[in-house]
């Protein structure tokens, strides 16, 4: 930061305690700068954008190749101070509270200026940070003056996309598979199960239950185990990077030789568990139920089963004020500006909870829609 422009900051306003957005959302706050002595400003703007990128290195003998890809889902700005060079006259410029365009000389002080912005109501990906990829959401201000470095500041917006489950076909529908093993050397006999799921879609801290039919027909006493585990993949250039780690596991009662059992296992879906990613076109983020039986002396026989996982219901809180950057915000200062600002490409500010209307959003880019179940059926 310059000797003139001590400090610039955002500051938005959250919707719940959990500091989320999800789609049709409006984000406010305002942008705070700090200026040490009269200064000239050529151009002021905060960008609000959202995307998703992978990258990865291969090594290829003596050579290295990057894997690099993007999609862009939307990306508007609104400005408080317009090039004057600019011969855009379609740029969304924000008035201050007196319904005047802000003054491009800044005298020292502490300078606010207020923002808003509605999240699209189209479906896109929940933010996500992963090995090679993410899908971010920020807002980014960008300060300018001649024969100066811009001034810059950013921060992450955490965006969770609505748990609904009707984009997902399938998803209600019950899974059911079966699968029998001969088994020799140490243990000898076969073994069966038949295993059902009531559905495929489950929510953060929900119950998803297994029942199982399994025969043990060997001479040895068999354990049914459950294993829930993530699968992450990266695409770019025709190419795909996987990442899997297992969430958690669980182990049923034993089953003695020569019997059979009907058997039912609840296991809870984490609360923190990552929500499934199925709608971006470079990341997935996918979830497996393995079922298998632990043989001793032998490979154990398994059925894998796709499940998404579902973000829960938030529900909205009070708005409480979360700085990136600056401890500013606290009472009035120098320009404040008009309270109510407008949402970009609409009016007024939409309700930031149930009751917003349905404004259609700004001409945003988007990309695809859930694929069916079936589509990431492939298995690990």
């Amino acid at each position: 930061m310059s000797s003139t422009i001590k400090k610039l900051g955002i500051t938005y306003n959250s919707l719940n305690t959990s500091n989320t957005f999800t789609s049709g959302d409006v984000i406010s706050g305002h942008v705070t700068v700090e200026v040490a002595k009269d200064c000239q400003i050529n151009s002021f703007y905060i960008k609000f954008k959202g995307k998703a990128e992978v990258r990865w290195t291969e090594g290829h003998g003596q050579t290295s190749h990057v894997y690099h890809s993007k999609d862009k889902y939307f990306s508007v700005r609104q400005y408080f101070i317009r090039d004057k060079n600019s011969k855009d006259d379609q740029k969304t410029l924000i008035a201050n509270q007196s319904g005047e365009t802000y003054s491009r000389v800044v005298p020292p002080g502490i300078h606010v200026y207020p923002f808003s912005f509605q999240f699209p109501l189209q479906d896109i990906p929940s933010s996500f940070k992963g090995a090679d990829g993410k899908i971010i959401y920020l807002l980014e201000a960008i300060l300018s003056r001649s024969m100066r470095m811009d001034s810059k500041e950013s921060t992450v917006i955490n965006f969770v996309g609505k748990g609904d489950l009707n984009p997902v076909p399938g998803l209600m529908e019950p899974q059911h598979e079966s699968m029998d093993k001969k088994i020799k050397f140490f243990t000898s006999g076969s073994v069966a199960m038949d295993v059902k799921l009531e559905k495929s879609g489950f929510f953060q801290g929900e119950g998803l239950k297994v029942l199982a039919y399994i025969k043990n027909d060997s001479s040895r006493e068999i354990k049914p185990k459950y294993c829930i585990y993530r699968k992450h993949s990266f695409f770019a250039k025709r190419k795909r990077r996987v990442h899997t780690m297992d969430l958690l596991k669980e182990v049923g009662k034993p089953i003695p030789p020569s019997a059979s059992e009907n058997v039912a296992q609840v296991i809870a879906i984490p609360q923190d568990a990552e929500p499934s990613i199925l709608n971006c076109n470079i990341i997935k983020a996918e979830h497996r139920l393995r079922v298998y039986l632990d043989v001793k002396y032998a490979s154990d026989p398994e059925i894998k089963f796709n499940i998404v996982i579902l973000p829960a219901y938030q529900v909205p809180a009070m708005a409480t004020a979360t700085s990136a950057a600056s401890d500013f915000g606290n009472g009035t200062y120098g320009n404040y500006g008009n309270p109510h600002p407008l949402v970009w490409g609409f009016g007024p500010p939409q309700p930031p909870a149930g009751d917003q209307p349905a404004v259609p959003p700004p001409p945003y880019e988007t990309y695809g829609m859930y694929p069916s179940l079936n589509d990431f059926a492939s298995k690990r």
